[in-house]
C-alpha cells in the first residue's frame, strides 16, 4: 500500500468543503473536434519500391543542360524561377537532411530516391543534400541527377550555414490536394 506524502488535517478537509459548498459542476459546452486518423505505416517492401521507382529517374547517360558556371542551379521549366532565389538568399530553410559522403554513385542515387520518395510521403518541401567534394564524382553527378527527377521544382547551391559549395537545397513539388480546403 502506498503511504500518501501530503495528508490533510481535520481542519482542512473542513475548511475545504466549506470553500466548494454551492459550487455545481459545468456542463459540458465544448465542440468535439475530429481526430484524423493515424496513417498506417507503410511495409518495408513497399518503402524499398517507393525507392526504386524515384531512383529510377537518374540516368548516367543523360545530360541535362545546367549552366556551367558556379554556383550550380536549375530551375524546372514551368517553375518559378524566383525560388532559386529565395533558396539562395536562405529563405527556406531545410526539413530532411541527405549525407552522401563515403557513398558509391549506386548507393547516391538510391539515397537520393529515397530522399525525395520521404519529401512527398512527409510533405517536406525543402531538403539539403551534402554530396562534400571528395573526388568531385558525387559534385558532379548530384545535380545532374535531380535534373532529372519530375518531383525536383529547383535547386541551388546551398548557403554556407548549410554547407556552401558542398551542399545543395531542393525543393520538392508536392502533390496536390483534390479535397476542398475547409477555410
Amino acid at each position: 500500500m502506498k503511504k500518501n506524502k501530503f495528508t490533510l488535517s481535520d481542519e482542512e478537509h473542513a475548511l475545504f468543503r466549506d470553500s466548494v459548498r454551492g459550487i455545481k459542476p459545468l456542463r459540458q459546452d465544448k465542440a468535439l473536434h475530429r481526430i484524423k486518423p493515424k496513417v498506417k505505416k507503410r511495409p518495408v517492401e513497399r518503402l524499398l519500391q517507393e525507392q526504386m521507382d524515384a531512383s529510377f529517374y537518374f540516368s548516367d547517360e543523360f545530360q541535362p543542360l545546367l549552366s556551367e558556371d558556379s554556383p550550380i542551379r536549375y530551375v524546372r521549366p514551368g517553375a518559378n524561377s524566383y525560388e532559386v532565389k529565395k533558396l539562395r538568399r536562405g529563405d527556406y530553410s531545410p526539413e530532411l537532411f541527405l549525407d552522401l559522403h563515403g557513398l558509391t554513385q549506386a548507393e547516391a542515387k538510391q539515397e537520393l530516391g529515397a530522399l525525395i520518395a520521404a519529401c512527398r510521403r512527409e510533405h517536406v518541401h525543402c531538403a539539403c543534400i551534402m554530396h562534400g567534394y571528395g573526388t568531385y564524382v558525387l559534385k558532379q553527378q548530384t545535380p545532374l541527377w535531380l535534373a532529372q527527377h519530375p518531383d525536383v521544382m529547383a535547386f541551388h547551391q546551398a548557403p554556407k550555414e548549410f554547407g556552401g559549395n558542398a551542399s545543395i537545397l531542393v525543393l520538392i513539388a508536392q502533390e496536390t490536394s483534390e479535397e476542398p480546403s475547409p477555410f
